[in-house]
């Protein structure tokens, strides 16, 4: 059975391949876009291709009968009709909700006739490096709302997931809502990586501009989407978030924040 898993070398999908190796699948084809510096396993079968150049997938999916999808929205549908043409019988793809900002990737999927499993996270661990910038300058982090409450959850749990997923039919027609193992608000996070670097870190309320300012300088562009559209919306109840899914799905405890901020405290000092 060949698994082929897309985005390869990119921050989940390089994971995926790990597990996958770890949970004894010996057929592993990892889509990437620059083969001679993908670093990948010598187990492992390197194909090139992009998902946003549907042109170069053909040969990649030949054979393939399982794929995890990074999720590609402008290019999806064309994707996933090359990839029913070639054989491919099951994706599992990391997207959200119908109604959410991926939500175009799980309808597609849906609208292809594949077998799916859906993968839905929500704030991800990773995402808190945003702040990285002002904690080795300043000492603070700026945001507007210290109470917004969510349950991030480590890429590499996502990525066991998606492992876990692709190894088993019975995850067939499953939409799985992902989330780490502890509610925590925005300061509770301060704290967990004030612990991990062993210093003072200030939690600053500030303005939806001040705010953007303060990300600007590691988000680029992307600040005033991020504030408007990812900062105000930590509203779903937290007794509905689903903080036992990866030990549900994978058998195996989620990580917890803090020990994603001690195995990544070098991240939030380095110049």
């Amino acid at each position: 059975m060949t698994i082929l898993v897309t985005g390869a070398t990119a921050n989940i999908g390089r994971k995926v391949v790990d597990h996958l190796l770890a949970l004894g699948a010996t057929d592993i084809r990892a889509l990437t876009n620059n083969p001679r510096k993908a670093s990948l396993p010598a187990a492992v079968q390197v194909a090139e291709g992009y998902l946003r150049r549907p042109d170069t997938l053909p040969a990649a999916f030949a054979g393939v009968e399982r794929m995890y999808l990074a999720p590609t929205a402008d290019s999806v549908t064309e994707v996933l009709a090359l990839a029913r043409a070639a054989g491919v019988r099951h994706v599992v793809d990391l997207s959200g909700e119908p109604e959410s900002w991926w939500g175009t990737v799980c309808t597609a999927v849906e609208d292809s006739g594949l077998a799916w499993t859906h993968l839905w996270p929500g704030d991800f661990m990773e995402n808190s490096l945003i702040w990285s910038q002002q904690i080795h300058e300043t000492g603070a982090v700026r945001e507007p709302r210290p109470d917004a409450a969510s349950a991030p959850i480590a890429m590499d749990d996502i990525a066991a997931v998606a492992a876990t997923t692709l190894l088993a039919d019975t995850h067939l027609g499953r939409a799985y809502p992902l989330a780490g193992p502890e509610i925590l608000t925005r300061t509770d996070l301060v704290r967990h990586l004030a612990d991990a670097l062993d210093r003072d870190i200030a939690f600053h309320r500030s303005s939806r501009e001040d705010t953007i300012t303060a990300l600007t300088p590691t988000m680029g562009d992307t600040a005033t989407w991020y504030v408007d559209n990812v900062l105000t919306s930590f509203d779903v109840p937290t007794e509905a978030l689903p903080i036992t899914s990866v030990q549900d799905i994978t058998g195996r405890p989620a990580m917890t924040f803090a020990r994603w901020a001690a195995d990544n405290a070098a991240r939030f000092t380095a110049d």
